[in-house]
């Protein structure tokens, strides 16, 4: 009796060999604004709450990479951005 191996429930692509799963990234992006505003506006001014889909690329405590793209017969990456942990405020596997 062979033992069958248990498909994960998390969306992920074999890249290169390696495996990458997909999540979904909210994070904060600081906004500006070049114009005058009196006292009052100042505070008005908040960060865009943003959400991201893309595999993990790799993570620490400072940093998070990702991609939506990629290559299916070659270790290339697209679609790439770099997340300061300090912004993101959660992230999700996303599920089959």
């Amino acid at each position: 009796m062979s033992k069958q191996r248990k498909k994960s429930k998390y969306k992920s692509v074999l890249v290169g060999g390696k495996k990458y799963y997909l999540y979904r990234i909210y994070w904060l992006d600081p906004c500006g604004d070049a114009g005058h505003a009196e006292a009052g506006e100042v505070k008005d001014l908040k960060p865009a709450k943003m959400i991201t889909h893309g595999y993990i690329f790799d993570k620490n405590s400072k940093l998070v990479w990702t991609f939506s793209s990629y290559d299916q017969e070659s270790a290339v990456f697209s679609d790439r951005n770099v997340l300061l942990r300090s912004s993101v405020t959660k992230m999700e596997r996303v599920e089959n």
